[in-house]
């Protein structure tokens, strides 16, 4: 009885897994088929010209305890090309270290060049980040306000190029791409890379062209303040505010836009615990976000097809959820198959071929992606070839924590605000390990846990062997090589002095 139960579990779970493993991939086919059918229409504006009648900007940045990035951040954002009479730098300083300082003299610095920049210091530091923003917007001057994270060094010509696109009085949001300034730095950066290159490239654009929901990325985008405002501002009760505020402006009708033509260079996470806290507040945020937003979205007046997407790009942090549970079913159903049912579960073949679909789907859609990128389908397939299996890996490793993540979103668990350390990486020879006053050098619960899953899917490995089945050794090399990878180095850099 006990073991009938066991197996209807794990059946169970099982499907319930592929069956939104399969759903998120229709979702994602969708995109490519709408970026490759509209690929060719999106075209990018001249850039602003002259200095006459140009609006004014506020350029808004939040940090907090940033000693390491602060000055660069500060020089790139002054060097704009822009009339300094026309735009204004609030750096929202929440720092309680050096950071002051830095920034201050930086300030100081950049006052006396003519530019006008002020440091704001808040009295406490409510509402963490968006707290930060709404508190400088109360006074902010700009008709349009321009928000960068401290990782980011944003090009001269970026305020020209972006406020070309608010021709439309209903435009709010004008979003850039992100590029990557220490993408070759590892394995971990590369792979970082790799996704949200893919993310740009297709998702946003397609999400644009297509009429379908999309998110302000927290950075590297022009707001027009009137859509701040009409849409009830910056809200703390989520990890991501900017797709919170992004979801809450559309419903009110206010247009966004992605312009792949403008990069943004930043600096990627590359230590693993500033990967692992980035990760934890996308998903955890992107739970709280789904939790607040989405019936409003199926209460909103859109079409269908918008409210699908909207649906599946709300709850696309899930996927690392229905990705561990794939995983670790799979060892039982392998056992299942040949110790309880003798090999007779031939029916199981249709969720197999559902799964490599699923995966084929997923690597279709880096692979445009990345044939885009590089002008070329042979240094496209390279680069997919390279990295597509490297990246699928590391990202199931890090399944366990970022479904702890999704499950406290989902749950209402309130957890602060957790920043990214970013240390100044710009090349291989470049140490985060000179710069760690930022990294945590405690080694999380859940770090052992993804220990105890390499075991696990190594068990796996064993039982292809000694049933002599392959059919899923692929699928259990990647989970035992990812958990043992994120695992191991969340445990070296952890220590690291």
């Amino acid at each position: 009885m006990l073991l009938q139960l066991f197996e209807y579990l794990v059946f169970t779970l099982y499907g319930i897994a592929l069956i939104a493993i399969v759903l998120y991939s229709v979702g994602q086919a969708h995109l490519v088929i709408t970026f490759l059918r509209n690929r060719k229409k999106h075209k990018q504006l001249p850039p602003l010209q002259g200095n006459e009648n140009l609006p004014f900007v506020t350029i808004q940045l939040p940090i907090y305890n940033e000693m390491y990035v602060v000055e660069r951040l500060l020089e790139a954002v002054a060097a704009m090309d822009y009339p300094p009479s026309r735009f204004e730098i609030q750096l929202l300083d929440d720092s309680t270290d050096e950071t002051v300082d830095i920034a201050a003299r930086k300030i100081a610095e950049l006052q006396a060049r003519g530019i006008q920049a002020v440091q704001v210091r808040r009295p406490e530091r409510t509402g963490f980040k968006a707290g930060a923003l709404a508190y400088g917007l109360e006074f902010a001057r700009g008709e349009f306000i321009a928000i960068f994270d401290a990782d980011f060094l944003p090009r001269p010509n970026y305020l020209r190029a972006a406020l070309a696109h608010f021709t439309d009085e209903k435009v709010g949001v004008v979003q850039a791409r992100w590029e990557h300034i220490n993408q070759n730095y590892s394995i971990f950066t590369e792979a970082q890379a790799f996704h949200l290159d893919a993310h740009f490239t297709i998702e946003q654009f397609s999400r644009d062209i297509g009429g379908f929901y999309m998110n302000f990325n927290g950075t590297a985008g022009v707001w027009r303040k009137s859509c701040i405002i009409d849409a009830g501002g910056w809200e703390a009760d989520t990890l991501t505010e900017d797709l919170d505020l992004s979801y809450r402006a559309q419903i009110r009708g206010w247009k966004f836009r992605y312009v792949d033509e403008i990069g943004a260079p930043a600096e990627l996470p590359a230590e693993m615990g500033a990967i692992k806290s980035q990760q934890y507040r996308w998903m955890k945020g992107g739970a709280e976000v789904a939790r607040k937003m989405l019936a409003e979205v199926w209460k909103s007046e859109a079409p269908l097809i918008r409210k699908l997407h909207g649906s599946m790009h709300l709850l696309s942090s899930s996927v690392f959820l229905v990705v561990l549970l794939l995983g670790a079913m799979s060892v039982p159903l392998l056992y299942i198959k040949h110790e309880v049912l003798h090999g007779q579960m031939g029916f199981l073949l249709i969720p197999v071929a559902l799964l490599f679909c699923s995966f084929f789907i997923l690597g279709m859609l880096y692979l445009v992606s990345f044939q885009h990128r590089e002008k070329s389908f042979r240094a496209g397939l390279r680069r997919f070839a390279l990295h597509f299996i490297p990246f699928l890996s590391l990202s199931m490793g890090l399944s366990l924590h970022n479904s702890i993540a999704v499950i406290q979103g989902y749950m209402g668990k309130k957890t602060p605000f957790i920043r990214t350390p970013k240390f100044n990486l710009k090349k291989r020879g470049d140490s985060w390990k000179r710069n760690n006053k930022y990294v945590s050098h405690q080694v999380e619960p859940s770090v052992y846990g993804e220990l105890l899953m390499t075991l696990y899917f190594c068990m796996g490995i064993v039982l292809c062997f000694v049933f002599n089945d392959f059919a899923v050794l692929p699928f259990l090399l990647m989970q035992a090589l990812g958990f043992g990878a994120v695992g191991v180095v969340s445990f070296r850099h952890a220590l690291a002095k």
